[in-house]
């Protein structure tokens, strides 16, 4: 008897375990994808993956899908750890039916995003679906709907991270778009809402599945994705890298990795930065010579390339670092730039992740396009991140730091805990020949000798005002530090800092602008 039974669970077991069988794992293997167990095998420490609910099959007997369903309906649900921690997971299984949703495998990440969020722990969703279970009509809407609420109720709550690794078409894609961060594989990932075949016929566009939301798209122009990278391999391998820096939850602190205590040293701070605000340099030069060695992991390069945001180690603790890139549009913050990095700044304070801010702005980024591309609502999310933010705020004024994009860089009056400048750093309204034209232009002109006169009030403003020495005796600067001092100060002032506690006003929420 007890061998039979046991016979029968082996079957069962390996039953769920075959997906849709033989035939199509091979064809998934084919387009250089894993099978969904597969996948999870690379994301979870090895042998710690436990699955959930693997015998659930749908009810639908309509259009002859009582001879189509299978064990798991579709989907892989289980937790494990990764780096030693505890990690709830979802995979859809594109051999069986294509990974599309229905009733119950919408049940399924309902269940394991409901234990994620009992145990404080991670969620990741691996997507690779076909997208709604047509055959299962409403009841298929219905279970977005029902994944979509949680996914709001985990925010803030838990990391959440998806995973595009096939298609993931239609209303699916706000599962993904509701969660903190996006990874997707090159070639097999997409996203979009309405696919070529539609587009084709509804507007006559002619477009491919990469044009429309393949991974570079999604990295470079829309910045819908946060990391893309070459195979299911080092993608999921990317996730567990971006864990490595995360708490489990909004109670606990990120985890600690002892630093490399190898010697490195490439250049002096001030052989990078010029003193001449016209000579451009790259901003990941300074960050990597504050930060532990080969610790930054740096979020959505490749988008709004203007700043730079990332997670890094100093000392071994993790922190946010929010940068202008004088590389690219001298560093200037753009629409893109205000939802790229009023994003990453929220992420950091529901998550006790300190903030490093190195700031060399000129301007909030003139023109008619920004300003159609409503750059004052995508710039005011950066005020608002940086305003709300209860962690602990350090910045650094490197160089410029002009006008509006002064105060967007987290300075002072925003919110800031600590403000650093080095004695090249310019804190003004504006630039010396833009300001004079303003205060002194009717005085130059009426001059004998205007070249002249014009000289010497850009002469008279820089010394008044282009240096950090007068925001320092208002207050606004804490102190002005030598290139060289930069790190031991940042370190001691996060340790001063560690105990911070700010007292919320209890309301329901604020209204970000969206």
């Amino acid at each position: 008897m007890w061998d039979q039974k046991l016979n029968e669970l082996d079957e069962r077991r390996a039953k769920a375990r075959l997906g849709g069988g033989q035939a199509r794992i091979d064809k998934q293997h084919e387009k250089n994808k894993l099978t969904a167990r597969e996948r999870l095998d690379v994301l979870f420490d090895k042998g710690t993956f436990v699955e959930v609910n693997d015998f659930i099959e749908s009810r639908t007997t309509d259009f002859g899908f009582d001879k189509k369903r299978l064990p798991g309906d579709g989907v892989v649900t289980g937790y494990g750890k990764v780096n030693g921690r505890v990690v709830f997971a979802a995979s859809q299984d594109f051999t069986v039916g294509g990974g599309s949703l229905g009733e119950y495998h919408a049940l399924k990440i309902c269940k394991v995003m409901d234990m994620a969020m009992d145990m404080k722990a991670p969620f990741i969703a691996i997507n690779d679906s076909g997208g709604a279970r047509i055959e299962e009509g409403i009841s298929s809407l219905d279970g977005y709907a029902k994944m979509f609420r949680r996914h709001t109720a985990m925010s803030g709550v838990v990391p959440q991270i998806a995973v595009i690794m096939g298609p993931c078409a239609g209303g699916a894609c706000y599962s993904p778009a509701l969660c903190d961060y996006i990874f997707m594989t090159k070639d097999n990932g997409q996203m979009y809402i309405t696919g070529p075949k539609v587009i084709k016929e509804v507007t006559g566009e002619v477009v491919t599945t990469a044009e429309l939301g393949g991974a570079q798209v999604h990295s470079e122009i829309s910045g819908v994705a946060h990391f893309v990278y070459d195979d299911d391999k080092s993608c999921l391998e990317g996730v567990r890298k971006l864990l490595s820096y995360l708490p489990e939850n909004y109670l606990d602190e990120p985890p600690y990795q002892a630093p490399s205590r190898k010697k490195y040293y490439r250049k002096r701070l001030r052989d990078i930065v010029s003193p001449d605000p016209k000579i451009s340099y790259d901003m990941h030069e300074v960050i990597e010579e504050l930060i532990d060695v080969d610790s930054f992991f740096e979020v959505q390069k490749d988008f709004a390339k203007n700043i730079i945001v990332g997670f890094a180690r100093m000392d071994g603790k993790c922190i946010g670092i929010i940068a202008n890139q004088p590389d690219y549009l001298a560093g200037s913050l753009d629409f893109n730039s205000g939802d790229k990095a009023g994003r990453f700044i929220r992420f950091c304070d529901a998550f006790n992740i300190p903030l490093l801010t190195l700031v060399d702005v000129p301007a909030f980024l003139p023109g008619k396009g920004q300003e159609y591309s409503g750059i004052i609502r995508h710039g005011a999310k950066i005020l608002y991140a940086y305003g709300e933010a209860t962690v602990p705020c350090i910045c650094v004024i490197v160089r410029k730091a002009f006008g509006g994009a002064y105060i967007g860089m987290d300075c002072k009056g925003l919110g800031a805990d600590i403000v650093y400048a080095w004695p090249i750093a310019e804190i003004a309204v504006m630039g010396a020949e833009g300001a004079v034209n303003i205060i002194a232009g009717k005085k130059i002109e009426a001059s004998e000798d205007p070249a002249s006169a014009r000289e010497a009030a850009i002469g008279e403003y820089e010394e008044k005002f282009m240096n950090p020495y007068f925001a320092a005796s208002r207050g606004y600067v804490d102190e002005v530090i030598r290139p060289e001092e930069t790190k031991d100060r940042v370190l001691a002032a996060f340790d001063m800092l560690k105990q911070k506690d700010v007292n919320v006003i209890d309301k329901k929420h604020g209204n970000i602008p969206l």
